[in-house]
């Protein structure tokens, strides 16, 4: 028994949903009229249109593979769509295989965008875009983040070192069809940091340094995204000075290195109730200034 309609694509019978669908899709893009403009093509695209029609519906390819090219009088696949023309195949085959499912075999009108909607042609477009809003130490850090959509629940891995505006592809997470789902993209927004800002791959934060270290020098303790370190600071340190901790950054996932960690100072000032009274009169007379 002759399938003529496998021959089309250029797959064997017994080929699985995605190699089917992977075929078409080569031989659409290859055919399309927006893009071929050989004589033919356009024949060409309807018939490869038509035979994926059938052979993606599981009730259609199965109604083909019981009765093969008897369907069409004996005839391959080819030669019946080349007998009876563009005008009137897409109803013919609506009544050899039924009109449910309000597929249109073979057409092509109004599509025009072959780069950006290819996808939606032949097929519903089962892809998904929305977006999600991840905690600022999420981006940096990376980690796990719920997702909710379609009425389900799961978590996704977000990788370190994320940036705002950066895609991310969830497979078989978007609409399904016939068997057959979609994926979902996620547009990333990172929620702002109180305590941080980030320049490409390197972090600022302010910190609070006593007067008294700032005047004299010592050591003060700085939490971190990733774990507390000391930081030792040198004596006349200037309030806005910043002091560099390197590898404590954001992850460049190219290259695999860290960025920086800047720490901006900030001097915090003793209420001067709570200083010794002879300390203050003493500030007051040896203090320089008017």
């Amino acid at each position: 028994m002759s399938n003529s309609l496998y021959e089309t694509l250029g797959v064997s019978q017994d080929a699985p949903a995605d190699e089917i669908k992977k075929a078409y899709r080569r031989l659409a893009r290859k055919y399309h009229p927006d893009v071929n403009k050989d004589a033919g093509a356009e024949d060409k695209f309807k018939e490869i249109n038509a035979a994926y029609e059938i052979l993606s519906d599981p009730q259609k390819k199965a109604q083909y593979d019981r009765h093969g090219d008897s369907m069409f009088g004996g005839q391959n696949f080819h030669d019946f769509a080349h007998t009876h023309g563009n005008g009137n195949l897409d109803e013919i085959l609506r009544n050899i295989f039924g009109r449910g499912g309000g597929a249109s075999f073979g057409n092509f009108g109004g599509f025009s965008n072959f780069g950006g909607g290819f996808e939606q042609f032949a097929e519903p477009d089962l892809d998904v875009n929305a977006r999600i809003t991840i905690p600022f130490n999420v981006a940096i850090l990376g980690g796990k983040h719920s997702v909710s959509y379609g009425g389900e629940n799961f978590d996704i891995k977000i990788p370190a070192g994320i940036k705002h505006g950066e895609k991310m592809r969830i497979k078989n997470k978007g609409k399904s069809h016939q068997g057959q789902k979609g994926d979902l993209f996620l547009s990333v927004e990172v929620a702002p940091s109180p305590e941080y800002s980030r320049e490409g791959d390197d972090l600022e934060k302010s910190i609070d340094i006593p007067l008294k270290t700032a005047l004299f020098g010592g050591k003060i303790t700085v939490p971190t995204l990733e774990k507390e370190i000391t930081l030792k600071v040198g004596q006349n340190t200037k309030p806005g000075q910043k002091f560099r901790v390197k590898g404590y950054g954001v992850i460049n996932r190219k290259s695999g290195e860290k960025g920086d960690l800047y720490l901006k100072a900030s001097i915090a000032l003793p209420a001067v109730e709570s200083l010794d009274a002879g300390l203050v009169e003493l500030m007051k007379e040896k203090l320089p200034g008017e």
